[in-house]
């Protein structure tokens, strides 16, 4: 099925300026919100995705000239091929995108690297070793997504042997020459290839390329220098998070034998809220007032974030009028700004009224209309 013009879905000028696409998807995304009365989200994701190409210039040039093939990635040509990919823009050349060859143990790429110096020993490059990243998902309320939080993650990871301490070696005993390769970590082995046979160091598969292996190995972890444990991390969310985010804590992931542990990616999963709405640092939301107190102005009260607060209304108002209340957002992470909340006011025009009530607008619009 054809997707719809992003124009048509917020409902803007094909020539609307930013502001006014901002504005629309505002209005469109507190109306269509999933968690609220009458939301839809199905139509929530379609205006989000409207909003995301026609408020970015370059995306809604292409959008503009070339349509949904344009600013889709599913987007092919006659070939198959997608012409908009490795690109950044019109005349921004290729986006960098890198091809890597992995010619395998004993390949070719060994053969190249000791005729041009980097040679077939550990000493010829990084034997550096890194334990697994992890990769956990952390669910926030909308609250504790601005005012940030302390969460405890409970993950179950290998870390290192508490019996051995991570050296393999049963207490008690120690480490002893490697009685496969000798002590050098290394084995010579004869390989034959287009230029006639050529010898090659490849790591010892007994010791690993230490030189060296236990006495005894450990009883608990038989040798790999970890062991799987319950963890329980304490960590600190930062007040201003949004949705998507991911916190990167250093060495707290999985261990290995003679390397470094990896690291632990916390993914925020923020749950929508019922009254608010966030963009960026901006909050959105709500409030209903009658066609009299919009026209006679009035006083109302407000929730945000920080709690219920009046806001005035001034005589006049009309229906869609945003008001601006300064700091009330969402924070900026390690910052102490703080965006703004915006509240956008609905008239409400009544659709039953009383004789007396129909009597008296009768009558103001018979006045309205003389002094015309």
């Amino acid at each position: 099925m054809s997707k719809k013009d992003y124009y048509e879905v917020l409902g803007v000028s094909r020539d609307a300026s930013a502001d006014e696409i901002k504005k629309a998807f505002r209005r469109l995304a507190v109306k269509y919100h999933p968690d609220k009365e009458g939301g839809s989200e199905e139509k929530f994701k379609e205006i989000s995705e409207a909003h995301e190409v026609l408020k970015d210039p370059q995306k809604r040039q292409r959008y503009d000239q070339f349509g949904h093939a344009g600013v889709d990635g599913n987007s092919t040509d006659s070939n198959g091929q997608n012409p908009f990919s490795g690109f950044n823009g019109f005349g921004g050349g290729f986006s960098g995108q890198s091809a890597n060859f992995d010619f395998g143990d004993g390949g070719l790429g060994d053969i190249f690297s000791q005729f041009f110096g980097g040679g077939g020993s550990s000493e010829g490059r990084s034997t550096s070793k890194k334990g697994r990243d992890v990769e956990v998902s952390v669910k926030l309320s909308f609250t504790d997504a601005i005012f940030g939080v302390e969460k405890n993650i409970n993950i179950d990871i290998d870390d290192v042997c508490e019996h051995c301490k991570g050296t393999t070696v049963e207490p008690g005993y120690s480490m002893k020459t490697c009685p496969s390769c000798k002590g050098a970590g290394q084995k010579r082995r004869v390989i034959n290839t287009l230029f006639g046979q050529i010898q090659q160091a490849v790591t010892c598969e007994v010791c690993g390329g230490s030189g060296k292996v236990p006495e005894k190995v450990c009883s608990v972890c038989r040798g790999r220098g970890t062991q799987r444990k319950k963890q329980n991390i304490m960590v600190k969310i930062p007040a201003g998070i949004d949705d998507g985010a991911t916190i990167r804590l250093r060495g707290r992931g999985e261990a290995i034998n003679g390397g470094d542990k990896g690291d632990l990616y916390i993914n925020i999963k923020v749950q929508s809220d019922r009254k608010f709405t966030r963009e960026g640092d901006i909050i959105l939301s709500q409030e209903h007032i009658s066609m009299v107190d919009a026209a006679l102005g009035t006083d109302i009260n407000v929730d945000t974030v920080d709690g219920e607060i009046t806001m005035k209304i001034p005589a006049g108002t009309q229906s869609g009028t945003d008001f601006k209340l300064s700091n009330h957002g969402a924070p900026h992470i390690n910052s102490d700004k703080r965006g703004p909340h915006i509240v956008s006011v609905i008239v409400d025009i009544p659709t039953k009224l009383t004789k007396t009530q129909k009597d008296l607008l009768e009558n103001f619009r018979g006045k309205k209309r003389s002094i015309f």
